[in-house]
């Protein structure tokens, strides 16, 4: 398998769980406070990542990743925890097939700071692409 075809597997699989994970989530947060399920879910997920690292034998010390990673690494936690706490709300709240395809707008927000701040190239299809995504949640928010 080329690299291509790696990345597309990798991000296919990526989308399939957070399916899952809107379905599971709307499931699992009814009748507990989304704070608390959100700790719930990420305590199993440290588990399964750190089960991962010790079955592919990747573990690595803390003194070999470089500063700026850490930096990076932390803020990404960050952000992700925030995504999180605000999701399971949303799903406690919302129906599950408006509260994803509106969590889905991160893709509009991911084009959007990639060409902003890391200089990626905005291409057609993805300009297309991405405010296809946009009407779309707009669409399903609104009727």
């Amino acid at each position: 398998m080329n690299l291509r075809q790696s990345w597309l597997v990798f991000a296919f699989g990526s989308a399939f769980f957070a399916g899952l994970t809107a379905l599971f989530g709307k499931i699992g947060v009814a009748g507990i406070n989304s704070n608390l399920a959100t700790f719930i879910r990420t305590v199993v997920i440290l588990g399964v990542t750190a089960a991962i690292l010790s079955w592919r034998d990747e573990w690595r010390p803390a003194s070999v990743i470089q500063p700026q990673t850490w930096l990076f690494l932390v803020l990404s936690g960050i952000a992700t925890g925030l995504s999180w706490l605000c999701y399971y709300r949303a799903l406690q709240l919302g129906p599950v097939g408006k509260v994803a395809p509106i969590d889905k707008l991160s893709v509009v927000f991911a084009i959007l700071l990639g060409v902003l701040f890391v200089g990626e190239t905005l291409s057609w299809p993805v300009a297309i692409g991405g405010a296809l995504i946009l009407a779309g949640s707009i669409v399903i928010a609104v009727f």
